[in-house]
């Protein structure tokens, strides 16, 4: 919130105590993000793109553990989309070697 810039690779993960239904908005955020939802097991479920000051709700299609929010577009320039699987901590999977 409130910030001006997001550097190219970093971005905010949001972590909830269990599966549930989770939704974001942009109050008081002054830049464009992609959100990615991301259930226990590191799936990612789907991704939304947000615009900066609105109040629309963008919400996982399905209950989640984890949103990861980065600059807009970060994930499409990168091939991800929802299925992809996220490794490591806190995703509860090793990194692949």
């Amino acid at each position: 919130m409130f910030r001006r810039e997001l550097s190219g690779n970093h971005g905010m993960l949001f972590i909830f105590e269990r599966d549930q239904p989770v939704c974001m908005w942009m109050k008081n955020t002054l830049i464009p993000l992609s959100v990615a939802f991301i259930d226990n097991q590191g799936g990612i479920t789907n991704i939304a793109d947000m615009q900066p000051q609105t109040l629309d709700s963008h919400c996982a299609n399905q209950n989640v553990r984890f949103a990861l929010e980065m600059p807009l577009g970060w994930f499409a320039k990168r091939g991800i989309k929802p299925g992809f699987k996220l490794r490591g901590q806190p995703f509860g999977t090793a990194p692949a070697h």
